[in-house]
């Protein structure tokens, strides 16, 4: 469906020659929980029609999330607002606001904290007017439990089935996590996010194809494309998936707002980039089998590593 926008413009997520799990987040320097990128229709589209045809996989909350998702909303569109504001518009007398999408030439107007003034929940509302899949998480007992979301673009996973874990429970399926205490040390670092301040990091795996929807629900539909690459069609066929994610504690609720922009970029793509092709070369030879597992890329890594190979052996011979 989608690919990145440009070369420049895809956040490539390596910086050494090898990769292990790690918390890699850093602080925002721009603190702006959206992206606007030039595949907005599309994807906007994208998300409604999901959102249409499969609410329940697209969309949960629990009943507690209210004012949460309130706080989110304000968040996200003061941002576009701010950031965007020959797109987005916001104009706020008291409680009652409208939120101008010049893009979709949409306008809402609604009252700040009275549900039956929006279409849908607050969460699911906003969700529909940013690229991002927005995840709340929400703290107590001295723990983080998923309670809402709005989520299009998972990579393999399902909002339905993790509504209400706490955070050891959801990375539980991740090899390596609870044995090394990664779950414990990253479970602490969330706790310990201050408004104000927010963190980012960006996660990656390969794709099969270039679907943006990989759902767990679905992967009847997605899987089976790992078993047709093959040496000849890996540079077109399988994708570069990255997520960049981004963690804004709410300063009300305490709540943690889990924002996700999904970006692809076919492997053909990486020759134009000669340190990307290496770099990314050498972390697949070296990436280890629990890994190779958990990604999903047994089936298809032989046949990448090949592409990959021929890429980079060709242009020591330039």
């Amino acid at each position: 469906m989608k690919q990145s926008d440009g070369l420049d413009s895809f956040p490539y997520p390596f910086k050494e020659d090898v990769y292990r799990y790690s918390n890699n987040s850093v602080p925002m320097n721009h603190p702006i929980s959206i992206e606007i990128t030039q595949s907005y229709p599309e994807e906007i589209e994208l998300k409604r029609e999901l959102l249409t045809a499969h609410p329940e996989r697209c969309f949960q909350s629990l009943r507690h999330t209210i004012k949460g998702q309130w706080e989110i909303l304000d968040l996200v569109m003061e941002h576009l607002g701010t950031h965007y504001p020959d797109k987005f518009g916001l104009d706020k007398k008291g409680d009652n606001w409208t939120f101008t999408n010049h893009l979709l030439q949409e306008k809402q107007s609604f009252i700040f904290g009275d549900e039956s003034t929006l279409p849908c929940e607050p969460l699911n509302y906003i969700g529909r007017h940013v690229q991002e899949d927005l995840i709340f998480m929400m703290q107590r007992d001295n723990d983080l439990f998923l309670d809402a979301g709005q989520l299009c673009f998972p990579a393999n996973w399902s909002l339905a089935f993790d509504l209400g874990m706490n955070f050891k429970e959801i990375h539980q399926p991740i090899p390596g996590f609870k044995d090394e205490e990664l779950d414990e040390r990253i479970l602490q670092f969330l706790l310990k996010l201050e408004p104000g301040n927010p963190w980012w990091r960006k996660n990656w795996s390969l794709m099969a194809g270039n679907r943006l929807d990989t759902s767990l629900e679905t992967f009847d539909v997605w899987g089976k494309g790992r078993k047709q690459v093959t040496k000849e069609n890996a540079g077109e066929f399988v994708h570069l998936r990255v997520e960049v994610q981004k963690l804004f504690r709410l300063p009300r609720t305490g709540g943690i707002l889990f924002t996700i922009h999904t970006h692809l970029l076919p492997l053909e793509k990486l020759e134009a980039k000669p340190e990307w092709l290496n770099q990314f070369y050498q972390i697949l030879q070296e990436l280890p089998p629990y890994i190779v597992e958990y990604k999903g890329l047994s089936l298809f890594r032989g046949a990448v590593l090949e592409y990959l190979r021929e890429q980079v052996e060709s242009r020591k011979a330039l």
